[in-house]
């Protein structure tokens, strides 16, 4: 019983943190501080990946009629005219696309699997370089006190400036790609993906609130694909144990993530993300403090 508050106090962590722009991983490691798992450390690093995919269904859920790609509509007789000057393959083609096939969400997710490559490319085959060397409390500690800084500092620069993309729609290829360079930077713990890519979408030009859906939706595949690697990695022999831990977090996450979405979407239409940069730099200030208190004192 004990081990399952602990997973679902985790999975409120996880729900919360992975939206707003202040560092899930970065906060799960601290909460690992004082709240140790009875689990192997293998298993941990797993769960930490992995409890993400309750948090991402949030989004997949939240937003599907914006990602879900296909429908039934009937042809028009002018669309039908012009699909039949066509050739066989063609016009088998055209009325395939033209009847199940949403135009615009499949622009949408290209631009998002466009936005994937610098991570697939950059990031991917240093994850485990990464992860062992700066997975600590001074990394960490950085990352949210440096990237804290630059939320106010951006935040004062874009008040002179208008977004010249304020919706999905409106997003282009280049835009995409350049969030998707600063979604590399999240590979660091403490960075927060969602609030480098914000920032990434906020100097390209995007509102805020462009900027963080497509963050949302920017993480359906690169949390997925991390998820199933780490899955295939550790391999499928879990205990029962291990896989209600797994259940129970996720689960958890996902209740949570639609309430801190939600709550984020609503709190941007009429604020900066300048309160997530204080609290990045208040947060990073008092790591660095305890952990410098610890080891002095052992």
């Amino acid at each position: 019983m004990l081990e399952m508050l602990k997973v679902i106090f985790l999975g409120i962590v996880e729900g919360i943190t992975e939206w707003l722009p202040i560092s899930s991983t970065g906060h799960m490691i601290l909460v690992d501080e004082f709240l140790k798992l009875n689990v192997t450390e293998e298993f941990k690093n797993l769960f930490f990946v992995v409890i993400q995919l309750g948090a991402i269904l949030a989004v997949v859920v939240l937003y599907w009629n914006k990602l879900w790609p296909f429908y039934i509509r009937p042809i028009s007789k002018k669309q039908q005219t012009v699909i039949n000057r066509h050739g066989a393959v063609s016009r088998g083609i055209l009325t395939f696309m033209e009847k199940f096939c949403d135009k615009e969400k499949w622009v949408l997710w290209f631009k998002i699997i466009v936005a994937c490559i610098p991570t697939i490319v950059i990031a991917l085959p240093f994850n485990d370089v990464i992860e062992e060397k700066f997975n600590n409390y001074v990394v960490v500690a950085i990352a949210l006190i440096v990237y804290g800084i630059l939320f106010i500092v951006i935040e004062n620069y874009n008040k002179r400036r208008r977004p010249t993309c304020t919706n999905l729609e409106n997003l282009s290829f280049k835009t995409a790609f350049i969030i998707g360079l600063f979604q590399v930077l999240s590979v660091v713990p403490g960075t927060s993906r969602s609030g480098s890519t914000i920032i990434g979408g906020i100097l390209a030009g995007t509102s805020r609130t462009v900027a963080a859906e497509f963050t949302f939706f920017l993480g359906i595949p690169v949390m997925f694909g991390a998820s199933l690697l780490k899955i295939l990695k550790f391999g499928f022999s879990f205990t029962g144990t291990e896989v209600m831990i797994l259940i129970v977090g996720m689960v958890v996450a996902f209740v949570v993530s639609i309430i801190a979405i939600k709550f984020l979407m609503g709190y941007i239409k009429k604020h900066d993300f300048k309160v997530f940069g204080w609290y990045r730099i208040v947060l990073g200030i008092l790591v660095l403090g305890y952990f410098m208190g610890k080891n002095l004192i052992a």
